[in-house]
């Protein structure tokens, strides 16, 4: 599951410039140009794992929206986005609870970065080695190890990979898979699929017991002696 970030920007080329970017760094992004919106969800479905707030924002500043949200959702994430460098804000917006504070214009890499190591520090921690029959999958570096040698998986190979596992033993529909990993399903994605599920195969070549069967017009059946 991707991670979904709340952006509040009113600016509308900024805002569509860091949403984009978050996109192709394979965040989900919903983003508000009005924080009164934001308001109305917070007690209803808050599907958030962590916020972006400008702080220069009519209607409702990022002070005030980030007060609103950690009143109903404690300990919720927040970096705060703002045009000035001021100490005052700074300080203000660390008080209110939030985890990061970026100047803007700001470099979107740095961003990034600094996303990561909030989720880093206040999301639980999951292990990273998984033991798949004779191969040990290290998620954080998505490696994939065998004593006859290591293979570096690209992000879409994990997400892949970690989807047949979470369904192990079991048949698994084509369009489940592309609804869930590729979230749009046509013939290009389609034949995308299938080159993936070819590469996967032969990463796992050394391991006979690894079965990733193609199952006609359905989908896919795999078998992985897991520990």
């Amino acid at each position: 599951m991707k991670t979904k970030i709340l952006l509040a920007e009113d600016d509308p080329d900024f805002g569509m410039i860091l949403k984009q970017y978050l996109e192709l760094e394979d965040f989900e992004v919903e983003w508000f140009q009005n924080p009164e919106q934001i308001v109305e969800l917070l007690n209803a479905d808050f599907p958030f794992h962590l916020g972006i707030l400008d702080i220069m924002m009519p209607a409702i500043d990022g002070f005030s929206l980030a007060k609103m949200i950690l009143k109903e959702k404690n300990n919720f994430p927040l970096l705060f986005l703002t045009a000035k460098n001021q100490k005052i804000d700074r300080l203000m917006g660390l008080k209110l609870g939030a985890d990061d504070y970026i100047a803007k214009p700001c470099d979107p890499e740095e961003l990034v970065l600094r996303i990561r190591n909030i989720l880093r520090r206040t999301q639980p921690a999951t292990a990273s080695q998984i033991r798949i029959g004779e191969y040990e999958l290290d998620t954080e570096k998505l490696l994939l190890s065998h004593p006859a040698g290591n293979i570096r998986l690209t992000i879409r190979e994990q997400q892949l990979l970690l989807y047949l596992l979470k369904h192990n033993h079991s048949m698994i529909k084509r369009d489940d898979i592309l609804d869930n990993i590729w979230e749009t399903n046509d013939y290009f994605t389609g034949r995308s699929l299938d080159v993936f599920i070819s590469r996967l195969r032969k990463y796992f070549i050394n391991d006979p017991k690894i079965k990733i069967q193609s199952l006609r017009g359905i989908g896919f059946e795999v078998a992985f002696p897991t520990d």
